[in-house]
């Protein structure tokens, strides 16, 4: 199923791209329903992929703190491993089912990399 842009409305991060820029990531995106439990990213992976919550709670956790965060709809993760082109510094796990929407590292540079620069 296609992510529409009215999804990504509550994503701050995102509400910072003009509408038609929106509309090309939306089209460039993949959606990915998350049963509860079920790891999305292992600490120390290769990062190739940015993902958003549209809906459910996931928990990032680190070998050496443990719990760090809760995410929530309208969270983004994924983005220090493709910025920093480093392996991920975080596991995540769904807390309850969810629904994320994610793009390739070619996507991510293209559109959202320079929301992070600066």
């Amino acid at each position: 199923m296609p992510i529409r842009e009215h999804e990504f409305s509550r994503i701050g991060l995102l509400a910072e791209l003009p509408g038609e820029r929106l509309r090309l990531l939306s089209d460039r995106m993949r959606r990915h329903q998350i049963p509860a439990g079920a790891e999305v990213l292992q600490e120390g992976d290769e990062g190739e992929r940015f993902f958003v919550v549209l809906s459910g709670m996931l928990s990032v956790t680190q070998d050496t703190r443990g719990a760090v965060a809760v995410l929530k709809p309208g969270d983004y993760f994924g983005e220090v491993a493709l910025t920093m082109d480093v392996p991920r510094t975080a596991s995540i796990r769904a807390l309850t089912p969810s629904v994320v929407a994610s793009c390739d590292r070619e996507t991510f540079d293209e559109f959202l990399r320079p929301l992070f620069s600066d």
